[in-house]
C-alpha cells in the first residue's frame, strides 16, 4: 500500500484511527483494531504499521502492557517523550492523553 487514499476499506479505517491520535495520547494495537471496529486484530495494526507508507503518527502505539514495540524503540522512547509521555525501562509509565493517562493501563 502506498497511501491512505489507496488502501482497503479495513486498512483505511485502521489508518483513520491512527491518524486521529493526538500530541501525547497513547493507545495500544488492540484498542486501534477496536476502535476500528476489527476488535481482537492487534497484529492487523502491527502489520498496517509496519507496511504503509502513509505518514501515521506510529510511535503512539504500544503493546497492552506499555511495552515499546516498535521496530526502533530508542527513536519511539524519543519522540513519545517530546510529547510529555513518561517512558522507563521501554515501557509507557504515564501519558497526557489516553489509556496509559495518569499513569495507569485503563
Amino acid at each position: 500500500m502506498t497511501s491512505v487514499e489507496e488502501a482497503s476499506e479495513r486498512e483505511r479505517r485502521i489508518l483513520d484511527v491512527l491518524l486521529a491520535l493526538g500530541e501525547g495520547e497513547v493507545t495500544t494495537y488492540g484498542d486501534v483494531a477496536a476502535v476500528a471496529g476489527y476488535p481482537k486484530q492487534a497484529r492487523l495494526v502491527g502489520r498496517i504499521l509496519a507496511t504503509t507508507e502513509a505518514e501515521v503518527p506510529w510511535w503512539r502505539v504500544v503493546a497492552a502492557g506499555g511495552a515499546l514495540r516498535a521496530g526502533d524503540t530508542v527513536l519511539q522512547a524519543r519522540l513519545l517523550r517530546e510529547e510529555g509521555v513518561v517512558v522507563r525501562g521501554e515501557r509507557v509509565r504515564d501519558a497526557p492523553v489516553g489509556r496509559f493517562a495518569g499513569g495507569g493501563e485503563r
